[in-house]
């Protein structure tokens, strides 16, 4: 189980994510989160670069030390920090996001968080685990090939609030990880998403939607179904169901990026 939580933030970094790691071969306890103002080497899923501009975004990463989890759990713990990201928001500043299938929070189509959790093992099992998350908080302008798919908090409370409230990146930070220690809990005691399913359901926006799914050998049209106890999402092609694993594809929606 997750109990306390301990924080470090240093102004720049390279990688939150290295930081963690860096520590857990030291010997850390598990629950140390960084946060940076500014990472230079920040990462995405599938090899990506994370843009996190100086004093903009949340750039932010836990240790975890799942000491019975099985391998084939450790991804499901990505689904679990995007319910964390979407829950916090709501909470604070009262606007509603949803996931797009794994862990994307988008507000009306447009991506406002990004995770990557990565592991090590340790005689054939998980070792450590590092969650991280960057959030657009601040952010207002994104590189051209994102634009069109990038929000930010701040543009989104302006867009859903009369006043011009703005969103405070240290409570936005203690937030997300309050409530990912929530839902980790809920998760780690049976492993799976049985404790879960029926909230990540409620909030995903593919649900019921026809998408695209795009793999290595080919792509192809689907209709979201919803999630099974693995976090991993079942799609009805041609009548039949197949279940989509994270990490292997991309889920697209037909006419936008959900």
């Amino acid at each position: 189980m997750l109990d306390n939580i301990r924080y470090e933030y240093y102004e720049s970094v390279d990688s939150t994510n290295d930081r963690i790691k860096k520590r857990a071969h030291e010997g850390e306890q598990q629950g140390l989160v960084i946060s940076a103002g500014m990472q230079t080497a920040g990462k995405g899923r599938i090899g990506r670069k994370w843009e996190s501009p100086e004093n903009d975004s949340i750039a932010t990463s836990m240790l975890l030390l799942p000491d019975e989890l099985s391998i084939e759990a450790v991804p499901t713990i990505t689904v679990v920090a995007a319910m964390a990201v979407r829950e916090a928001i709501s909470q604070l500043y009262g606007i509603e996001g949803q996931i797009k299938w794994p862990n994307d929070i988008v507000f009306d189509g447009k991506k406002i968080c990004g995770i990557l959790t990565e592991m090590e093992m340790k005689d054939a099992r998980p070792w450590f685990v590092v969650v991280g998350i960057g959030v657009n908080v601040h952010n207002r302008i994104f590189d051209e090939e994102i634009a069109y798919k990038a929000t930010s908090v701040d543009l989104e409370l302006e867009k859903n609030l009369s006043t011009a409230k703005t969103a405070h990146r240290l409570e936005l930070t203690q937030k997300i990880w309050e409530c990912f220690k929530k839902y980790y809990n809920i998760f780690i005691t049976t492993q799976d998403m049985t404790g879960l399913k029926e909230e990540y359901e409620r909030n995903l926006a593919n649900i019921g939607k026809r998408v695209r799914i795009e793999a290595r050998e080919n792509s192809y049209e689907a209709i979201a179904k919803g999630i099974d106890s693995k976090g991993e999402l079942i799609v009805e092609v041609q009548g039949k169901e197949k279940i989509i694993r994270t990490g292997e594809v991309s889920v697209r929606g037909i006419y936008g990026y959900t």
